[in-house]
């Protein structure tokens, strides 16, 4: 998850740190330099943690680690005294505060590093994204006919959940308006589960360019080289954020703002108004802003 990255950069000060999850985040983090290395979930063997079985392999395979830092488990009435016995200096936290009045995620996670000792001051500069991510991704902009000289907008329609989805007519009354001030080339991205989304949203504005989910470093590259980024509250929107994209992120009105606000200085937080056009108006005026000046690029 993006939102680790501050805590995984603090972990870094004094460590060398390797992440243990999705093969596909651990691929953006190793490669963006936030953790030295990546570890396959799969392959660790941590679920046996969840069991009384003995698990001589993971205990071994454990004993190279000076610290553990386990961001679920928490709730397992096992799981934590079976780690904390195989490595003493061992943290175990859930991912997300609970209440309503906690801190963001990010500042969360960063949190629960304080057994550990005292973490330094949080680095926010946007993920690096290497060389060869950018030309993979500068590549398959030519590839859908995105013009170099010209800059571009992503534009994201899905959600992390149906919960945080935005109407589609928001996006499309946002971006039309500035279509015709022509600011930039729209390109929308389209995730697996975005598909009756990005359909819609292809209908109102008359169907861009459109960039079937690609792999995660490409992805990368693709944000990494944007002008501007709008986008619900979703992976996709936080990704855009860390890796240095002005990115605008709408949030539902029932939706919390404070607790899933990015830790990127370059990201712009919009709560939806009331209304398809006032809501729209928001997110055109954010988009324009974040844009900067016309003919401007990245």
């Amino acid at each position: 998850m993006v939102e680790a990255v501050p805590a995984l950069r603090a972990l870094g000060r004094g460590a060398r740190v390797a992440f243990c999850g999705q093969p596909r985040l651990g691929e953006l983090l190793a490669g963006t330099g936030t953790v030295a290395e990546a570890v396959s979930f799969d392959g660790l063997g941590l679920e046996l943690l969840f069991t009384r079985e003995p698990a001589p392999a993971l205990a071994a395979r454990l004993a190279a680690f000076d610290v553990v830092v386990s961001w679920f488990g928490a709730r397992d009435g096992l799981y934590p005294a079976r780690l904390a016995a195989l490595v003493p200096a061992a943290v175990v936290a859930a991912p997300v505060p609970p209440g309503a009045d906690a801190p963001a995620v990010w500042r969360h996670l960063l949190a629960t590093l304080d057994p550990l000792g005292p973490a330094a001051g949080v680095a926010d500069a946007p993920l690096a994204v290497p060389p060869a991510w950018r030309a993979r991704a500068r590549r398959a902009l030519d590839a859908i006919g995105i013009d170099p000289g010209r800059p571009f907008a992503v534009l994201h329609p899905g959600a992390g959940g149906r919960d945080k989805l935005i109407a589609p007519a928001v996006f499309a009354a946002a971006v039309l308006s500035l279509a015709r001030e022509g600011r930039a080339q729209v390109l929308v991205h389209q995730g697996p589960a975005d598909a009756l989304a990005a359909e819609r949203l292809a209908d109102l504005i008359g169907r861009p360019p459109r960039l079937i989910e690609p792999a995660l470093p490409v992805l990368a590259g693709v944000l990494a080289l944007a002008a501007g980024y709008l986008g619900g509250d979703s992976g996709v929107s936080h990704l855009a954020a860390a890796v240095g994209a002005p990115a605008v992120v709408v949030f539902p009105p029932a939706a919390s703002i404070e607790r899933w606000a990015s830790w990127s200085p370059t990201a712009t937080n919009v709560p939806m108004a009331d209304g398809v056009e006032r809501a729209a108006q928001q997110a055109a005026e954010a988009l324009r802003a974040a844009l900067g000046p016309a003919g401007a690029t990245r």
